[in-house]
C-alpha cells in the first residue's frame, strides 16, 4: 500500500501471455504494446499480472493468478524457492534454462551489439544441477525474514527473530532463515544449523545490519572435489571466550574440517579481504585438482564457483588458444591464475595481469605448486599497466585470454588489444551483454571464430560464453 494512499488499489492486467525469460531472470510478456518483465512466472504461462512499477517504455510486474501454466515448469524442489532469490529459474525445467541462456548470447551478439557471428556451438550443460557450488556465504542477522508460514502461525509472536541464511533480494536489512540450501554439498546445512542453533541456546547475540552491533556476523563455506572443506566464521566484535566456545563448537559439529579460519569484522560493510584472517584449526588454505593441476584456495581467493564444469571450461580455453608452442601468452583478469597455469605447459611465456594484490600472491603460489617456471604474475590495473613500455618488457603477445568482471574490459584494455593485435584473443563473460558491446569494438581487425556457452550457474539466469576472435588477415 502506498504512503497516503489508504484506498489505493494495485493495477492488474488481465491474463498476460509469458513468451520469454530475459534480463535477471525475469519472464517476459506483452500487453498494448509495452513490454511486461515479470516475477515468478516462466514462458507459457498465461497469468494475470499486478503491477509493480510503470515506466514509459516497460512494466514491472509479479503474476498473482495462474490461467494457464506452461508445460515448460518444473516442480522447485527447494522449500525456500521463491522468498530466497537465488534460484530464480527452479520452476522451470533444465532444457528449457539452456535454451533461453544460449537465446541470451544469440540476442546479445545480434540485437544489442549488430554482429555477424557463426552458427553458436550448443550450449554445455553443468555436470551437477544441485550442489555444484562450491562457495557459499550466509549472514547472522537478528531481523529475520517473516515467510507466509510464519506470518499464519498461531504461535508468531513466539517466533525466534535470529536467522543465519541469505539476505533477501532488495533488503538489505533482512534475513531469510535456511533450512537446507541445495546449492553446496555437505557438511554446509549440518554446519550451518548446528552452529545457528548453538548460538541461540547460548545467548549470542547476531548481528544488526542498521545498529551494526552483534557478536555473529558471518559464517563462510568452501569446499572441494577434494572432499576439503573451510570454514571461515566472521565475528561482528572481539569477545576471546566467546569465539572459542564457537570455533570449538564447529569442530564438534564437523570434525573433518580441513580449515577453520575466523576473523573480527568492526567495519559497516561486509568484506573481510582486507582484515586479518586467522587458522584457528587445521591448515590455512585447502585445494582443488583440476585435470593435472593443483590449486591452493585460501579463505579469500577468487576460484571459479563450480569446479566441476570449471575444468571443462579451462580445456575449451585451451583449445581456442590454439597451438601454444614457444608463444607469448597474456592472461588479462587472471585472477589466482588458474587460466594461466593451465595454458602454460608449451607456452614460452605466459604473463598474468591482475589488480588484485592477493590473487597474484595465490597465482604464484599455485604455479609454483604445479612446478611451472613460465608464468609471470603482475599486480595492476590493466587499463593503466597494459601499456607500449609494459609491452616491451614482457614481449608482444602472440594469444590474449582476457576474463573481465561483469563490467566487461574497460574502454583503454580494448584500445591497447586493436594496438597490440595478437594473432588470437579468447574472451571468457560472464556477461554476453558487455562482452557484444566489447566486440563491436574490436570488429575493424577481429572476426567472431567460435562462441561456446557454457551452463555454470544452473536455475539462475548467468551463464560463462567463451569466444575465439582471431586477426582478420589485412591488419
Amino acid at each position: 500500500m502506498r504512503k497516503g494512499k489508504k484506498n489505493f488499489t494495485p493495477q492488474v492486467l488481465q491474463e498476460v501471455e509469458i513468451t520469454d525469460a530475459g534480463a535477471e531472470g525475469k519472464a517476459i510478456g506483452r500487453k498494448d504494446n509495452m513490454v511486461i518483465f515479470v516475477d515468478n512466472a516462466i514462458p507459457g504461462d498465461i497469468a494475470d499480472i499486478q503491477i509493480l512499477r510503470k515506466k514509459k517504455s516497460f512494466i514491472e510486474g509479479r503474476a498473482i493468478t495462474f490461467h494457464h501454466l506452461s508445460d515448460k515448469r518444473a516442480a522447485p524442489f527447494c522449500k525456500h524457492f521463491g522468498i530466497c532469490g537465488g534460484c530464480k529459474w527452479q520452476n522451470m525445467k533444465y532444457e528449457h534454462q539452456l535454451f533461453y541462456k544460449q537465446k541470451q548470447v544469440v540476442e546479445s551478439f545480434t540485437r544489442i551489439a549488430h554482429l555477424e557471428i557463426p552458427d553458436i556451438s550448443t550450449i554445455i550443460a553443468s555436470p551437477q544441477q544441485t550442489c555444484y557450488r562450491n562457495k557459499l556465504e550466509y549472514t547472522f542477522s537478528d531481523y529475520r525474514w517473516l515467510t507466509d508460514e510464519d506470518m499464519r502461525s498461531e504461535s508468531r509472536d513466539s517466533i525466534n527473530m535470529n536467522a543465519l541464511g541469505f539476505h533477501i533480494p532488495q533488503h538489505f536489512d533482512r534475513v531469510l532463515d535456511i533450512e537446507t540450501c541445495y546449492l553446496q554439498d555437505e557438511p554446509t546445512n549440518l554446519i550451518r544449523n548446528g552452529l545457528k542453533e548453538f548460538c541461540i541456546t547460548h545467548g549470542l547475540t547476531f548481528y544488526n545490519p542498521r545498529r551494526h552491533t552483534g557478536f555473529m556476523r558471518n559464517l563462510l563455506i568452501r569446499n572441494t572435489t577434494l572432499n576439503e572443506t573451510m570454514a571461515i566464521v566472521v565475528f561482528g566484535e572481539a569477545n576471546e571466550d566467546n569465539q572459542k566456545k564457537v570455533l570449538d563448537h564447529v569442530l564438534e559439529i564437523y570434525p573433518s574440517l580441513t580449515s577453520l579460519m575466523f576473523v573480527i569484522n568492526t567495519k559497516n560493510n561486509d568484506t573481510i579481504s582486507d582484515l586479518d584472517i586467522q587458522c584457528y584449526h587445521g591448515k590455512p588454505f585447502i585445494e582443488e585438482q583440476l585435470g593435472d593441476f593443483l590449486f591452493r584456495i585460501g579463505p579469500v581467493s577468487f576460484f571459479q564457483t563450480n569446479s566441476r564444469q570449471a575444468l571443462n571450461m579451462y580445456n575449451i580455453i585451451r583449445e581456442f588458444a590454439g597451438e601454444t608452442s614457444g608463444k607469448i601468452i597474456y592472461d588479462l583478469y587472471t585472477g589466482t591464475g588458474t587460466i594461466a597455469n593451465f595454458v602454460s605447459q608449451k607456452a614460452q611465456k605466459v604473463v598474468g595481469i591482475e589488480y588484485i594484490a592477493s590473487a597474484i600472491d595465490d597465482a604464484k603460489i599455485n604455479s609454483k605448486l604445479n612446478n611451472i617456471s613460465n608464468t609471470c604474475f603482475i599486480a595492476g590495473d590493466i587499463a593503466k599497466t597494459l601499456n607500449a613500455e609494459f609491452i616491451e618488457q614482457q614481449g608482444k603477445p602472440d594469444i590474449i585470454i582476457t576474463d573481465p568482471p561483469r563490467s566487461g574490459m574497460h574502454p583503454a584494455v580494448v584500445e591497447q588489444l586493436l594496438q597490440i593485435k595478437p594473432e588470437r584473443i579468447v574472451y571468457v563473460s560472464c556477461n554476453p551483454a558487455t562482452q557484444a558491446r566489447d566486440f563491436a569494438m574490436l570488429t575493424s581487425a577481429y572476426k567472431i571464430k567460435t562462441v561456446q556457452p557454457m551452463d555454470m550457474f544452473p536455475h539462475t539466469h548467468h551463464m560463462e560464453n567463451i569466444v575465439l576472435l582471431e586477426k582478420m588477415k589485412n591488419n
